[in-house]
């Protein structure tokens, strides 16, 4: 962890205050002053501010049923953040594992913990994402091969990764991902003639969505672990 992040989860400074009082020689890492925010340091470190030694707080695990109308970042835009229906303390310091769409509804995860996280969304760990999508026309008898054989999207030289495709009604599927490129689902269905008209996250790994929209609660310790199969692996 950086040395600033490990201030700001120990204290309750904000990155700008927690940078000043480093440049400030006001910090001192295994006995020396550490005048460089960027270094990283771990709990067994000896972190002395002010002449106290900082403990950082336990990490943070939430689901979160994200309404439609409400955007994936810290702070409001054109829509507001998601972060509003958060009441808890040093939001700032929480990150969402996958984004979705200001349009999308469905569960996203928040945390503070960079490397549990990343471990989510990177596309080699293989944890799948499950998608409900409303198709504007009926789906192709060919487009469950087509997903499973890999899509080549608009402005893309690699082909996306096979993805599995169940069929609800002739307007309705269920597509589990293993990776999260931009505008993915959308761009998908473009790739075979057909658009999105309703898109929702229902599952994550082997969690599945149990809240109603706007609603969030703390994984509990065994969700948190269920993502950090074989070396915090999903596969």
């Amino acid at each position: 962890m950086r040395l600033d992040k490990f201030i700001c989860k120990s204290t309750t400074l904000n990155k700008r205050e927690a940078i000043a009082k480093i440049a400030a020689g006001a910090v001192y890492v295994n006995g020396v002053i550490e005048t460089n925010e960027a270094i990283q340091v771990h709990e067994n470190n000896s972190i002395i501010l002010n002449g106290e030694r900082l403990r950082a707080r336990d990490f943070r695990y939430i689901v979160m049923h994200k309404p439609a109308g409400t955007i994936c970042s810290n702070i409001d835009e054109f829509y507001p953040s998601l972060f509003n229906y958060l009441d808890i303390e040093n939001v700032s310091e929480l990150h969402i594992a996958g984004r979705l769409d200001s349009d999308t509804t469905g569960m996203v995860l928040i945390t503070d913990d960079g490397r549990w996280s990343f471990n989510i969304m990177a596309p080699t760990t293989q944890c799948s994402k499950v998608y409900r999508v409303g198709l504007s026309r009926a789906i192709g008898d060919d487009v469950d091969a087509i997903f499973k054989n890999g899509v080549k999207l608009q402005g893309e030289k690699q082909l996306t990764r096979p993805a599995i495709l169940n069929i609800v009604s002739n307007k309705e599927v269920l597509l589990s991902l293993t990776e999260g490129r931009f505008h993915q689902v959308k761009r998908m269905f473009a790739a075979v003639g057909n658009r999105v008209i309703s898109l929702h996250r229902e599952k994550i790994g082997d969690l599945s969505l149990d809240l109603d929209i706007g609603q969030w609660r703390y994984l509990t310790a065994d969700e948190v672990q269920s993502f950090n199969k074989s070396l915090y692996s999903c596969q």
